[in-house]
């Protein structure tokens, strides 16, 4: 494909090449993180930096080659099965047991190199997909990574939250890899003049058939690995169940038991506020049961096929010990008991599922204060555990 403008199929293909850098990189902001976490502030942001712009110079060169080989006969029909398989991995759930293990490194250029290294071992799916929506020019592809960086660099955080509140964000994107391999498939060299022969529209029906495939054969292996594992995992050290509330405070009918999701934010440091004045009234302080829990964001099968399962469980664990800090101090200043606990999984899920399982009384969220459509745009948590916890939830803006 000549790199023309104009042409609208050069937009199409353009578009396809971001979807799938968004779909396919939104996750190494995780490997990033891991790679670059043992920095200091400002080299962790030139780690971030050169770490990018190497891993895309990298995937430029492999892109490259990967254009050359698919003109082989039957290569993209390979290629094509790969890009099956990886879409059908992606739509799976973060898996039990990882593969290889990104190790943080205490140096700047360790870092860069751990980046670069970690991209070129998970960027395959990345490769072939691009190297098949851009039906062979090399100025489209550098066009269309460029165009991604910004989104990947900045927007990954807020994908993965799109993709955690929208699951159909992900299956979408399995159906474009699909889309692809069916259409790599039907301009196979080898076969491109047969099927256009003998198959009736076969440069729609090729592409049909491999969304289907894709979408069909991942939700249906997602739908059994999810039936398989715990509904809830915890991370550190187990805290025991919350105990009985006591009779007089059933018999008064006031709270036993309150769950408080926390991160950093200043939003959760309202609702810690709210609950204090909560037990400030309280006619026994000392029966209220607080317990803090910080859900962290668990990643696709796609990355944690690829990060060994005790790195990516300490990454989570990192990340939720320092979530919980501004809430314990708050607790501990203030002299109040609490237990905290902290999970993996779609918060809104996880929080809604463990308020129900632990009988506890209300659950207390600090808000955005988010209309209902922006707060959905954005994945917001609250609104999420909102819709549908069976126990109160008691919104602090």
């Amino acid at each position: 494909m000549v790199v023309d403008i104009s042409n609208p199929q050069f937009w199409i293909a353009v578009m396809q090449i971001i979807a799938i850098d968004i779909v396919l990189g939104g996750d190494n902001a995780v490997v990033i993180a891991l790679a670059c976490r043992r920095l200091p502030e400002r080299q962790r942001r030139l780690g971030i930096i050169w770490g990018v712009a190497g891993a895309i110079g990298l995937r430029v060169i492999l892109i490259f080659f990967a254009l050359q080989l698919l003109a082989v006969p039957f290569l993209k029909v390979a290629g094509a099965a790969l890009l099956v398989w990886i879409g059908v991995k992606m739509m799976q759930p973060e898996a039990s047991e990882g593969g290889h293990d990104v190790e943080a490194s205490g140096t700047l250029f360790g870092a860069i190199k751990t980046v670069i290294i970690a991209d070129a071992v998970m960027s395959l799916d990345n490769v072939i997909a691009i190297a098949g929506a851009a039906k062979g020019s090399l100025g489209l592809v550098i066009f269309g990574l460029v165009a991604s960086v910004p989104i990947i660099v900045w927007g990954s955080k807020f994908v993965m939250k799109l993709m955690d509140r929208y699951p159909v964000v992900i299956v979408l994107g399995g159906g474009l890899l699909g889309w692809i391999a069916g259409d790599m498939t039907v301009t196979d060299v080898a076969l491109k003049e047969w099927m256009a022969a003998n198959v009736p529209g076969a440069k729609w029906v090729g592409p049909v058939l491999g969304t289907l495939l894709v979408v069909g054969a991942g939700k249906w292996l997602a739908s059994r690995a999810i039936s398989k594992r715990p509904s809830l995992v915890e991370l550190g050290q187990q805290v025991a169940a919350p105990a009985p509330i006591p009779a007089e405070v059933l018999a008064t009918g006031h709270l036993g038991r309150v769950l408080l999701p926390v991160d950093a934010s200043d939003n959760a440091a309202r609702a810690v506020e709210h609950v204090l004045k909560i037990r400030g009234r309280h006619p026994a302080p000392e029966s209220l049961d607080i317990h803090l829990i910080n859900v962290q964001r668990e990643v696709t099968g796609d990355i944690s096929h690829f990060i060994a399962q005790k790195t990516l469980q300490d990454y989570h664990l990192e990340n939720s010990v320092k979530a919980l800090a501004r809430a314990r101090k708050m607790l501990e200043d203030a002299g109040v008991k609490f237990s905290e606990h902290k999970l993996v999984g779609k918060p809104w899920d996880v929080i809604s599922e463990y308020a129900g399982t632990h009988q506890f009384d209300l659950i207390v969220m600090g808000s955005r204060g988010l209309g209902s459509h922006t707060g959905a745009a954005l994945g917001s948590v609250a609104l999420g555990v909102a819709q549908r916890s069976t126990v109160p939830v008691l919104l602090v803006k």
